[in-house]
């Protein structure tokens, strides 16, 4: 299963040097892995109501173009692994300019989550109904 969520680069989200700010590639990783979360099954507000929470503990982010305001944009979100209490995700930031015919990678962003208890911050085991659905979203 692939998942896209699709992103519209508003105004704001443009620095001086006319690109996404950074920081902006973040917030919408953040954003479409919970939509990705939803889609393999188990939605965050359920994951939190079962009393577990998940937390990004690593970050990393390769350029490989800039995206510009009016830019096509989707964030790919891919899961690579599960541990026992942590998952890691790939997020292929594509891009496509209004011009172009084509999709094109801008930005590669790796994401590592532990989970924890939703109350005292302590890791936690993967919840397995998120286990299952993510296993199944590799099928």
């Amino acid at each position: 299963m692939t998942f896209a969520f699709p992103v519209v680069p508003r105004y704001s989200e443009i620095d001086q040097q006319g690109v996404v700010f950074f920081g902006h590639y973040l917030t919408w990783c953040d954003e479409a892995f919970t939509a990705f979360q939803a889609s393999v099954g188990y939605p965050y507000p359920e994951m939190i109501a079962d009393g577990v929470d998940i937390q990004i503990v690593h970050a990393s982010l390769d350029y490989g173009s800039s995206v510009h305001w009016g830019d096509l944009v989707e964030l790919v979100v891919e899961n690579e692994k599960v541990g026992t209490t942590s998952l890691t995700s790939r997020v292929s930031v594509r891009r496509r300019s209004r011009s172009d015919e084509g999709w094109s990678d801008a930005v590669t962003v790796q994401l590592v989550h532990v989970c924890v208890d939703a109350s005292a911050f302590t890791k936690v085991p993967v919840p397995p109904r998120l286990v299952e659905g993510l296993a199944a979203a590799r099928a």
